[in-house]
């Protein structure tokens, strides 16, 4: 025996065919009848989808067709779920994407490519054909060839190709210009059967944005049952007023809800959700090929090809779930507002009802957490038809708000005087998480302005904006500097800490005849620390706030400095001579530093010195070397007992002595520039200031 309430998910979602016998429903329609479950809910989402949820009260089996646009067949095949509690096998059939198409191919007849008479002709050769011309002929259908024939004027001159049929008849073949046919019909019933369910299908799918899932719940005795799924939907979207006009502001806020769909909303309970849930849309309604190999056949020798798919070993150890449910505390309004046990009105219970910007009351939706997201229901059951939209009440309830400026110093760098911004610094004490929407504000009785606001949790501030305050403008002088903080030698490298500093003033000009507060946003400068002021009132990832009080009928300067460390490391060995130079004579530098580069300097020139005296005797002495070399290939050729040969031979002898003369000053020169690079690197590895 099934056990009641248990809740199904879809296990068997099977796509129909149309090639079979008849549909789903006529094949059940012995144990069940067709019907609808009436709609009763509807969640719509700020991530674009809708929940909508069917219930009622059926006896026996029952088959319910539900209608979808195309665009949300996957949506609803992801996220269908069934509840019968008196039905063990639910079902699902649909047609699939590909259903008339092949359809269309798999008849007697083929129509999926809109073919003209000449081409149904073609593809069915060897069909007998019963022609009219106006004389009947019956044949079998041998084949068409296509003719060209005169240019008729009304082509441009182009050639024209025409169709003949050739058909085999019991006085012989005969052959028939297919534009001469006035009409023809196929002996064989079953093509012309086919031709009739072509025509019908293709009748069908003029609706072609709608699918239809058939569901079937074979059940007994009567239930409740119930239906859930999630499709794609307009967003809703939401709209506040705000009236400044009173003690306490008063805001107003208005849900925008569009029925898009091709079914009306009948008494139906709307919820409105906000949020950021994950939603992606996968293709589960087109049938999916995966590619197939070729294999050899199975005889003997010839292994199965085998996929494993991941496993998991049994493990008895047991994981402990971290709840993270906190315990919040809200106003005593929002408390009331989840936490009242429902009395025998619920509407009464859930509902806030205020005195609204108008004058009068608005009932408005009753709000819960739900997850991570906000939940606004509405106190009553609504009705919109379909392709219409509507406005509904959302919530009403008074906020803590500071009148204010404020100046936005970013748009100020562009240069120019600017005007700072009415702007009110609202609270939301209204116990609700309002999503983000435009704000038409109030004031003095009368319209003041529109603003935005971004999603707002519940006791948080914000700033909103709603006009330009023409009586203050605002200009702002930009100006840079560095300066040097020390610097350090240690181990041959050279540390300079600079300062960089940024300086913005503002100059603010109040020509009312009353004090005004204005807050700044300052934009922070990246890497950098705020200087002046000491602190400020608020921060942001992007921009400082400061607080100040704008005099009547005077100006106002607000200097804001932000500086920035930087460090530079500079290696003394391998700094060019003139840069070197440049440093030792910077009179930033301290004066102990600058000496100890000078007598660096002074070092690296002894070096300098020694290593170019090493080269010009190593450049001696082979210049010597490439002589000799030079003179004994003359003295092969002239030959050592000549006069000329023996001269070769004294210039030899002669060269050999400067050579080794020249060979030993080297060595020393070598040893003197090595011994002053020496001292030049120990002076500066052992220099620490």
């Amino acid at each position: 025996m099934k056990k009641p309430n248990l809740m199904y998910t879809l296990l068997m979602i099977l796509p129909l065919t149309l090639n079979g016998a008849g549909t789903f429903a006529q094949a059940i329609q012995d144990q069940s009848t067709e019907t609808t479950i009436p709609l009763r809910k509807i969640s719509l989402f700020s991530s674009g989808v809708a929940y909508f949820e069917h219930g009622g009260e059926i006896s026996g089996g029952l088959v319910v067709p539900l209608p979808f646009n195309q665009g949300a067949v996957n949506d609803a095949l992801k996220s269908l779920v069934i509840n019968d509690p008196g039905s063990s096998s639910p079902s699902v059939r649909y047609p699939s994407e590909q259903t008339l198409y092949r359809t269309l191919r798999s008849l007697r007849i083929d129509l999926s490519g809109n073919p003209g008479a000449a081409a149904i002709l073609e593809s069915l050769r060897g069909a007998e054909l019963q022609v009219n011309t106006p004389a009947a002929v019956t044949g079998r259908i041998l084949g068409l060839e296509y003719r060209r024939v005169n240019a008729e004027a009304g082509n441009n001159g182009e050639p024209v190709r025409e169709a003949w049929l050739s058909l085999v008849t019991p006085q012989g073949i005969r052959v028939m210009a297919v534009k001469d046919i006035i009409s023809f019909s196929f002996t064989d019933p079953q093509i012309n059967s086919d031709l009739n369910r072509a025509l019908d299908l293709l009748l069908a799918s003029r609706e072609a944005e709608t699918r239809l899932l058939t569901i079937s719940l074979p059940g007994v005795g009567r239930r409740t049952v119930s239906l859930s799924y999630v499709i794609p939907a307009p967003v809703w979207k939401v709209s506040y007023r705000l009236d400044l006009n009173r003690e306490k502001a008063l805001l107003q806020g208005w849900a925008i809800v569009d029925n898009d769909g091709d079914t009306d909303w009948t008494n139906v309970e709307l919820s409105l959700v906000t949020g950021r849930p994950v939603s992606f849309v996968q293709n589960l309604y087109p049938p999916y090929y995966l590619y197939r190999p070729t294999l050899p056949l199975a005889i003997a020798g010839i292994a199965e090809a085998r996929t494993y798919d991941s496993g998991w070993g049994n493990s008895a150890a047991e994981a402990e779930v971290d709840s993270m449910a906190t315990d919040r505390e809200f106003s005593p309004r929002a408390k009331s507002l989840w936490e009242t046990p429902a009395p025998a009105s619920p509407s009464a219970a859930y509902s806030s009802v205020q005195q609204s910007v108008a004058g009068g009351t608005a009932e408005t939706a009753r709000g819960r957490e739900l997850g991570d997201q906000f939940e606004f229901t509405l106190p009553q059951p609504i009705t919109l038809e379909r392709q219409q939209s509507a406005m509904f009440p959302l919530v009403e309830g008074t906020l803590d708000v500071e009148k204010t400026l404020v100046f936005d110093g970013a748009r100020s760098s562009r240069g120019g005087i600017l005007h700072p911004a009415i702007s009110a610094k609202i609270t939301n004490t209204t116990g609700m998480k309002l999503p983000a929407g435009p704000i038409t504000v109030f004031d003095g009785g009368s319209y003041a302005g529109d603003a935005l606001i971004e999603f707002f949790p519940v006791g948080e501030k914000r700033l909103i904006s709603y006009g330009d305050d023409l009586s203050v403008s605002g200009a702002m002088i930009a100006s840079g500097s560095q300066s040097l903080r020390g610097v350090t030698i240690s181990g041959g490298v050279m540390s300079i800490s600079r300062r960089i500093t940024y300086e913005k003033t503002y100059t603010f000009n109040n020509a009312a005849g009353e004090r005004k507060r204005l807050i700044l946003e300052h934009p922070i400068t990246p890497g950098t620390e705020l200087a002046m002021p000491a602190d400020f009132d608020e921060r942001t990832d992007s921009v400082y706030r400061f607080s100040v009080t704008l005099p009547a009928e005077r100006e106002l300067t607000i200097t804001v400095r932000e500086e920035s460390p930087r460090e530079e490391r500079i290696i003394l060995t391998q700094l060019r001579p003139e840069v070197f130079a440049a440093y030792a004579s910077n009179q930033e530098i301290p004066a102990n530093v600058r000496a100890a580069l000078q007598r660096a300097i002074e070092l690296k020139r002894i070096a300098d010195t020694a290593m170019a005296d090493q080269t010009g005797i190593e450049g001696q002495r082979n210049y010597r070397i490439s002589e000799q070399d030079r003179i004994r290939r003359n003295l092969e050729a002239a030959g050592n007992q000549t006069p000329q040969g023996q001269e070769y031979l004294k210039r030899l002898v002669a060269m050999d002595s400067e050579i080794d003369e020249l060979s030993a000053k080297a060595d020393s020169a070598r040893k003197d520039t090595q011994a002053a690079q020496k001292e030049y690197e120990d002076y500066l590895g052992s220099l620490t200031i």
